[in-house]
């Protein structure tokens, strides 16, 4: 009588603990060490910088690659190899021009996603016909919200004026065109379409297959619903099931499944890492539904209130403390740092924090040509839960 032989066990998946975790990603992110990388390749590499703002993107270069002067990504901005658009979460990015054609299709359903919660104020639109219109008036010059909000009214005069914003922002690859969002320059927002501005297509919404994979070589080990909180998409377990066989995987401590790429660096929990100043709104503290490997559950919210963020400063891989720069107003460079400590910083912290806090008013000043400033102030520590 044959013997049946049972299959033996897969090995449990091993577990990572939220510091080991941050390692990870804060070396993807390039927070470890500064690179040394053009910014176009770090815009590439990271899938894109928040850029609800002009300035974000200029810091979080600056927090991550070695030498980094603002001209860089200036230049960058004017010659059309980067642009400023509407992608992951609803919300400005600063994308390479080949991600800002491949990536806005990508997330277009979340785009229609948003567009229904409209549909009321959008009733008797043809919103293949606003499509049409819209894009044929921006294309013709960048066009000013108001000018395209205006332009629809005149067609729909019936309709709600919001809605017919936000359908021109779900329904159109619309950038912001320079001199917006160069370092050094100002101007109102402006749109045209992206295949206007760069002089070439779209591409057709792309499998997210490739988008997953470069997700977790910038933000990962990752859950599935890490994924789907960076890019605003649903339904996105399958793909990592059917890309399972590439993938390694591991569990956190709550035993949530989390992928990974097999070569991807996963560096001591114990690894140093530096003090780093981010922006308000930088997407290593917005691209993981788990968020305790780089906040503190402590500190959950304390880097902002409701939409409004404040800048970051990471200290030993963790929020920490809060950030703003001083100037004496009327558009004068800043002339200081001030740090609001969220937990207390030891001396050497605190050190540590002045010396990445002089490199970044030194970088800033000196782009703005009034010479370097080294005024680093510290708010004292307030516990807001006594």
């Amino acid at each position: 009588m044959a013997v049946k032989r049972k299959t033996p066990a897969a090995a449990p998946a091993a577990v990572l603990s939220p510091r080991a975790l941050g390692r990870a990603t804060l070396e993807r992110q390039l927070l470890l060490r500064r690179a040394a990388m053009s910014a176009k390749d770090a815009v590439r590499h990271l899938v894109g910088l928040q850029a609800q703002n002009t300035k974000p993107p200029y810091y979080q270069l600056l927090a991550r690659l070695e030498g980094f002067e603002p001209a860089e990504l200036a230049g960058l901005m004017e010659s059309r190899e980067v642009v400023r658009i509407v992608t992951l979460r609803s919300t400005i990015h600063t994308h390479t021009a080949d991600d800002a054609l491949t990536l806005r299709p990508l997330v277009q359903e979340a785009r229609d996603r948003e567009l229904r919660m409209f549909r009321k104020g959008l009733a008797g639109v043809d919103l293949d016909l606003l499509r049409d219109l819209g894009r044929a008036y921006v294309d013709q010059t960048p066009r000013t919200p108001k000018e395209i909000r205006e332009h629809l009214l005149a067609q729909w005069p019936d309709a709600d004026p919001q809605a017919l914003s936000t359908a021109a922002r779900c329904l159109l690859p619309l950038v912001q065109v320079t001199p917006r969002g160069v370092w050094g320059q100002s101007g109102q927002v402006a749109l045209t379409t992206a295949e206007h501005w760069l002089d070439r297509p779209s591409a057709t919404a792309p499998a997210p297959d490739g988008t997953v994979l470069r997700y977790l070589a910038a933000f990962g080990p990752a859950s599935v619903k890490d994924m789907q909180t960076w890019a605003g998409l649903t339904r996105m377990r399958e793909v990592f099931d059917r890309l399972r066989p590439q993938l390694i995987t591991f569990r956190d401590e709550n035993g949530v499944e989390l992928f990974d790429l097999p070569d991807a660096p996963r560096p001591d929990a114990d690894t140093p890492a530096p003090p780093r100043f981010l922006p308000e709104f930088d997407n290593v503290l917005l691209g993981h539904a788990d968020r305790t490997r780089v906040i503190p559950l402590a500190l959950k919210g304390r880097n902002g209130v409701g939409n409004q963020a404040y800048g970051s400063v990471l200290v030993d891989g963790f929020l920490a403390a809060i950030w703003r720069l001083e100037s004496g107003g009327g558009g004068a460079a800043p002339t200081a740092v001030t740090v609001q400590e969220l937990r207390p910083l030891t001396a050497a912290e605190r050190d540590d924090v002045t010396g990445e806090a002089v490199t970044l008013l030194s970088v800033m000043t000196r782009a703005a040509g009034d010479g370097d400033g080294h005024d680093i102030r510290f708010a004292p520590f307030i516990d807001f839960d006594r």
